[in-house]
């Protein structure tokens, strides 16, 4: 049994992967601004109040965990550097908690050095910085900060995410022409809970899509 340290629980992503980590016998810590959002009641949930930009609640969050999973995101009174700064402060909490695997949920924007965007992803990625030129940025930098802390990452990218059933089936690998420009929340959610204990994309920024 894994005890998960989640942070964006509330998300309509992070919802679904508290629902599947209660489900799958796991225990979760999860940081949330209102415990009143949360639907789910469990003895294998622990509820912190608080946001990741408030560094004590943080480290309340982590402490005793096993692995993190970092889905929190951009909302329209965010601040500008939100993901870098909530990344560095869940970092600084992990080093001093000796716990090393983080899995972070970003964007398709953000690119891999094994990526082979065709046409429409090129565009795609054009409007996303001309539109919202501030998240992607942020997405950047908080790569950059998993990247210098030492610790076992995965920086799951996902494209646009849709409300639809699970699958089942959906592929990962690198922005490109065996891709695709959507997935089901479900779906995304499978994948980032079973990145907790598996190592194949450790350090590495799989693509995930239907």
């Amino acid at each position: 049994m894994t005890t998960i340290a989640l942070f964006g629980a509330t998300g309509r992503t992070g919802a679904r992967v508290l629902a599947r980590a209660i489900d799958g016998g796991h225990q979760v810590r999860a940081l949330v601004r209102d415990p009143g959002n949360v639907a789910i009641r469990s003895a294998a949930l622990t509820l912190i109040p608080g946001d990741v930009l408030d560094a004590a609640a943080v480290e309340e969050t982590v402490a005793g965990s096993d692995a993190v999973l970092s889905l929190f995101g951009h909302r329209k009174d965010s601040p500008k550097t939100l993901q870098t700064d909530g990344t560095r402060n869940i970092v600084d909490a992990m080093r001093r908690q000796g716990v090393s695997r983080i899995v972070s949920l970003s964007g398709g924007g953000l690119r891999a050095a094994e990526d082979q965007p065709t046409a429409a992803d090129t565009v795609i990625r054009f409007l996303l910085k001309r539109l919202s030129g501030h998240v992607l940025a942020d997405a950047e930098r908080h790569l950059e900060v998993l990247q210098q802390s030492g610790l076992d990452w995965t920086v799951v990218r996902g494209p646009r995410l849709l409300d639809t059933p699970a699958t089942g089936s959906y592929r990962v690998g690198w922005v490109g022409a065996d891709s695709s420009t959507k997935i089901s929340r479900d779906d995304l959610a499978d994948f980032l809970l079973s990145q907790v204990d598996d190592p194949s994309w450790s350090r590495r920024m799989p693509f995930v899509s239907a």
